[in-house]
């Protein structure tokens, strides 16, 4: 569906005219100065241009995106007509605007402004601004409400909105201030449950001790709300969750922590079992407590509970954001390229893992990571980069002719071999399904040789595997046919 503003500045050369000059709307200058897509998937098209090099985007069919040519972007606003409606009647030459300016303050500011534009370089300002309020058929709102849309629209940019360099992955900027706090969002359940339990809510209690996503929000928050009156209430929480698996032990040693810190002897049974018998009376256990609580928290606990709320967008930003920021430590971008394959998100997660791989020193580390990266690579569709991969993977481990360091002595025995190996054999399958013959074919001709060299265990294991891809090159036409 073709948006009504847009349309008619793009069929009106003299509305066109009036967005161009003064108020940097221009419709002939609908390109951008490099290769960029939404990290959401959403649609994404060039609608107009400003004369500093930035373009306005149309983005998801709906909203305007505008990114600037020194790698900006924020939403601007959530529709064409909006969009132009903020940059007639709040033009770029207002400075300093703010929401705290009520609307005779704002109007007074926005009237001086207009006096210097009409003396510097827009005489005609008046007649134009006229023109396309009338003629795109623009309301007149308060100028307060206007400003407020664009502030509102500006903070929702993340996540939905993350415009993303194509070649290089890299996200566009966006102020710090605009950017919401991922722990914030994450805890909002979490502390809406938290608030109803203490007023005495019986059915949020019962919500509580059946979904263990919003139990993690509601320890979480508690660890940051805390008051004098809770131990009842964290007791509870303790007990209903202790039990709910291996994937919530970070959640139960901070409720243990939150029950411990409050130093009653009666709680030590009850955290001897949830600590699995690490505090064995009170006053140990206040000391371990004080200890959890001076620990330093991961921006990963925020990522994850994230993922497990299903605000897969929110975590995917978040990441990105964290790639983008991170230089050469290979702790960080070894959790970044696990954390992004675990939401699904195999492009960020082969950047990370590329640039971990570049850190390795030894044959062995250089081995493991490359295995890794084919993998991923495989996962965003990259069959030929996969096959890249595999190669600096053989070539760590001295199978091109390559130098070694020692540390790969006998690797074709222990689990890095069956590990490369594996990558071969599902390198060859996805040839096979992409209909890339060559590269399936020497990939499985490669794939029989580490077959022949790995341990026998490890040969066994992969047996299935191995037997599919050979009938998959089997079935492949003969080259030259």
């Amino acid at each position: 569906m073709t948006d009504r503003v847009l349309e008619l500045l793009r069929s009106r050369p003299d509305l066109a005219d009036a967005a161009a000059f003064p108020f940097n709307f221009d419709v002939d200058r609908a390109y951008h100065v490099e290769e960029v897509h939404p990290a959401s998937g959403a649609s994404l098209e060039p609608i107009a241009g400003d004369d500093t090099g930035g373009t306005y985007f149309l983005c998801g069919g709906t909203a305007v995106l505008h990114a600037s040519s020194e790698g900006d972007a924020v939403l601007f606003a959530d529709s064409v007509g909006e969009a132009l409606e903020m940059l007639v009647r709040l033009p770029w030459w207002c400075e300093d605007l703010s929401t705290e300016l009520d609307e005779e303050s704002l109007a007074a500011a926005v009237r001086a402004a207009d006096d210097e534009a009409r003396e510097e370089f827009a005489p005609e300002l008046d007649a134009r601004r006229a023109a396309l309020l009338s003629g795109l058929g623009l309301p007149e709102r308060p100028l307060v409400e206007l400003l407020a849309l664009s502030e509102s629209a500006a903070r929702r940019t993340d996540p939905d909105h993350v415009l993303l360099n194509s070649e290089e992955l890299c996200a566009y900027l966006l102020e710090e201030s605009y950017r919401p706090s991922l722990r914030d969002v994450v805890l909002g359940p979490g502390r809406e449950a938290l608030e109803r339990m203490r007023s005495g809510d019986v059915d949020v209690r019962k919500e509580v001790a059946e979904d263990p996503v919003l139990w993690a929000g509601v320890v979480r928050a508690a660890g940051y709300d805390r008051r004098d009156g809770d131990l009842p209430l964290l007791r509870e929480l303790l007990r209903r969750g202790h039990a709910e698996g291996d994937e919530w032990y970070r959640e139960r040693w901070l409720g243990a922590m939150l029950v411990a810190l409050h130093g009653q002897a009666e709680d030590v049974p009850l955290l001897r079992t949830a600590t699995s018998g690490q505090v064995t009376d009170s006053a140990e256990a206040l000391e371990w407590a004080h200890g959890l609580d001076a620990a330093e928290e991961s921006p990963f606990t925020w990522i994850e509970l994230a993922r497990r709320q299903g605000r897969v967008e929110h975590a995917r930003v978040a990441l990105i954001r964290m790639l983008d920021d991170t230089g050469p430590d290979a702790q960080r971008l070894r959790e970044l390229s696990r954390a992004l394959e675990r939401i699904g998100d195999h492009a960020q997660a082969a950047r990370a893992q590329f640039n971990l791989l570049s850190l390795q020193d030894t044959a062995w580390d250089r081995a493991a990571e490359a295995h890794v990266l084919a993998r991923l690579e495989r996962g965003k569709g990259d069959l030929a980069a996969a096959g890249r991969a595999l190669d600096r993977a053989r070539a760590a481990v001295g199978l091109d002719g390559a130098r070694t360091d020692g540390t790969v002595a006998e690797w074709h025995r222990r689990g890095l071999g069956l590990r490369i190996t594996e990558q071969h054999l599902e390198l060859t399958l996805a040839a096979v399904e992409a209909g890339a013959a060559p590269l399936a074919r020497a990939t499985m001709a490669r794939a029989r040789l580490l077959l022949d060299m790995i341990a026998k265990e490890s040969a066994k294991a992969l047996s299935p595997l191995s037997t599919r891809a050979t009938w998959a090159v089997a079935g492949l036409r003969p080259p030259g046919d």
